[in-house]
């Protein structure tokens, strides 16, 4: 006989006390407009590796066509993951996107990891990146016959990321939790 797995739960968003109706669904509600939701596909396949990229694809193909070859097939491999996070975003219309659909499909344990893998891993390499190509091509007019000295560039970059973590934003939410993202490795 199997254990049935527990119905996962929306995330509240008021205080115990203001839910009036014990049956009233207590959720966050979408706000995902076909604009927004092209952003972050775009920005998350695209990012800043577009602008590393194409040097190392044009040295190891050898040639201008090849290279384009490349980049046509790396764009439809990355239209296929898009396509397959449209489709689990429409067959699982939980809050939560990674985290609801790894729970859902897989339990919370595995949904709770994944979490903390993004937190701690994931989202700081990324800003990492991100900051350290940002200086590295910020810098590049200040030495056009050769590359910026790393540790300057590396000096930057965690300039960049300090000054992105403590600036406010209008459209970042600020919770005591929400510092996991702008926890630092790498720099």
């Amino acid at each position: 006989m199997t254990e049935a797995k527990p119905e996962y739960k929306e995330v509240p968003t008021k205080e115990a006390e203001e839910v009036k109706d014990d049956n009233e669904v207590v959720g966050l509600k979408p706000k995902m407009t076909l604009l927004n939701g092209i952003t972050v596909i775009v920005g998350s396949i695209i990012g800043s590796g577009i602008f590393i990229s194409p040097t190392g694809v044009l040295r190891d193909t050898g040639s201008v066509g090849m290279s384009l070859i490349v980049w046509v097939v790396s764009g439809l491999f990355s239209m296929v993951g898009a396509y397959c996070y449209a489709e689990l975003g429409c067959m699982i219309q939980k809050t939560g996107a990674d985290y609801a659909y790894i729970m859902v499909t897989f339990g919370p344990f595995l949904a709770f990891m994944r979490l903390w893998v993004e937190c701690l891993i994931v989202r700081p390499c990324s800003q990492t990146i991100v900051a350290l190509t940002f200086s590295v091509y910020i810098m590049k007019p200040f030495f056009p016959d050769c590359d910026p000295p790393d540790e300057s560039a590396r000096l930057l970059a965690a300039v960049c990321i300090h000054h992105a973590s403590t600036t406010p934003s209008p459209t970042r939410l600020e919770t005591p939790h929400s510092k996991c993202d702008n926890v630092v490795f790498g720099v």
